[in-house]
């Protein structure tokens, strides 16, 4: 059937405005090999946002070898010609991209994918990297010295990877303003356990009987470096706290009676009693993994159950919940905000000794300063920007803590109190900076607070009070 004059010019006038909007988007280039943090240039990836990771690790403790598999899904924000993943030492055997073979390079912790076809913005996609080696833990002085990452025990492995180690363990978007869901699937071999992060969904073992995957589901967006594999042979206790949040601790039978902290007791008890105070629970499940570890003098607040590398006190068990909602929920938008994450942590110690009735926070907040003289190193780090090799320092915990208490004192309790459930509830699941944290103060208590948080976050020297 011919068309008349008039279905031609709208059939030609589509046509044109087609070609007009084809033409009109930018040709593919590549995606930066980094996010843009200040601290590490290199560490997380421009020109897609992860959605999920897929992880499924397999892991030999006779060998320390691990092979693996990560499905990335992400969506383009630009269009890609090609994209960065971050990988550190391991080899990579095969990458696909919707299902079909890429091309891929390197060059030092960057792998470069390059997709047979372009990426569209906007556009969802896949990538599966396929992998394997040794990896190796990280040092340096980035964390007090230790080394941290991906790290041998004597029955398996202890993962804690905070800030920079998720890489060392499987190919990612490794910032923590990139956060995705997850599944991580850890086969090893039968009679040890695979302890991750969220809830436990499934346990099976292979067809040969002789290993056992543990398959856990994160459903909650989560940063790279809170995520674990951690491996060994674990007595596990699992219930609900009283408040009814589910909780899964799993501690080696090495370490039992080795302390008098009872780990499942003080877990259930903080995290009911954080809820009151930061807001409900941001997490499915609450827990504790508790390794025998001595060549890691730390522990980290990994999302939805802490990682300790012995058995901590009651004070360290109530730091790393409160990072749940300080860094886990509500994570650092650049590494710079560190602050943000430990002297929240590092106040809600203090917040814990009063409830206890031991010592009020204005009391620790007093002990503290009246300890380090005017002269001591302690008062020469600018907290809220503390430099990447000095990120971790005491000054970031203490001085964080007590820049909070100066506020709490400035804006009264009713205020202070409002402000923080307010500020993990606007940030659920997302980042933020000090600058947001700030407005946030100002607008709870009506006060204008520049004086305070640019003598406590962004000047040397010994405060006056």
């Amino acid at each position: 059937m011919a068309l008349s004059r008039s279905a031609r010019l709208a059939a030609l006038t589509v046509a044109a405005a087609s070609f007009c909007l084809i033409a009109a988007s930018p040709a593919p280039t590549p995606g930066s090999d980094g996010i843009g943090d200040p601290y590490f240039p290199q560490l997380g990836n421009g020109g897609f946002d992860a959605r999920h990771y897929a992880l499924d690790v397999a892991y030999d403790p006779d060998t320390d070898r691990l092979d693996g598999r990560t499905t990335l899904t992400a969506r383009a924000t630009q269009n890609l010609s090609s994209f960065d993943l971050d990988l550190q030492k391991l080899t990579v055997t095969k990458i696909e991209v919707n299902g079909r073979r890429a091309g891929f390079t390197r060059t030092g912790d960057e792998i470069v994918v390059t997709p047979r076809t372009a990426l569209r913005k906007g556009n969802t996609f896949t990538v599966a990297v396929t992998y394997g080696g040794v990896p190796e833990a990280l040092s340096g002085p980035i964390v007090f010295g230790s080394d941290y990452g991906w790290m041998k025990t004597p029955d398996g492995v202890f993962v804690a990877c905070e800030p920079n180690a998720a890489s060392t363990w499987f190919p990612s978007s490794d910032h923590p303003a990139d956060k995705a869901t997850y599944d991580i699937r850890i086969k090893a071999p039968k009679g040890l356990t695979g302890v991750s992060n969220g809830r436990l969904v499934g346990t099976y073992d292979t067809k040969d009987g002789a290993s056992t995957v543990h398959h856990w589901r994160e459903t909650k967006p989560m940063a790279t470096y809170l995520a674990t594999a951690t491996i060994g042979t674990f007595d596990v206790k699992t219930g609900t706290t009283p408040g009814g949040t589910p909780i899964y601790v799993a501690i080696d039978p090495v370490l039992a009676g080795s302390n008098s902290v009872d780990v499942y007791a003080v877990t259930a008890e903080a995290t009911d009693y954080w809820s009151q105070v930061f807001g409900p629970y941001p997490f499915e499940e609450t827990g504790a993994i508790v390794d025998d570890m001595p060549q890691a003098g730390f522990s980290l607040e990994t999302q939805s159950k802490p990682i300790y590398s012995a058995v901590r006190s009651e004070s360290t068990i109530v730091h790393e919940l409160a990072h749940q909602w300080f860094g886990d929920s509500v994570s650092v938008e650049q590494w710079k905000n560190i602050w943000l994450n430990e002297g929240f942590a590092t106040y809600a110690q203090w917040l814990w000794s009063e409830h206890k009735g031991v010592r009020s926070a204005h009391d620790s907040f007093q002990a503290g300063y009246d300890s380090r003289p005017a002269t001591s190193t302690f008062w020469q780090t600018k907290i809220g920007d503390p430099q990447r090799d000095t990120m971790f320092v005491s000054a970031v915990y203490q001085r964080g803590a007590m820049t909070l208490q100066m506020l709490r004192e400035r804006i009264g309790d009713k205020a202070f109190f409002k402000l923080l459930p307010d500020w993990t509830r606007l940030n659920r699941y997302g980042n933020a900076n000090t600058d947001d944290f700030i407005a946030l103060a100002e607008r709870v208590s009506g006060q204008q607070l520049d004086d305070l948080f640019d003598t406590w976050l962004f000047t040397t020297g010994k405060p006056s009070l």
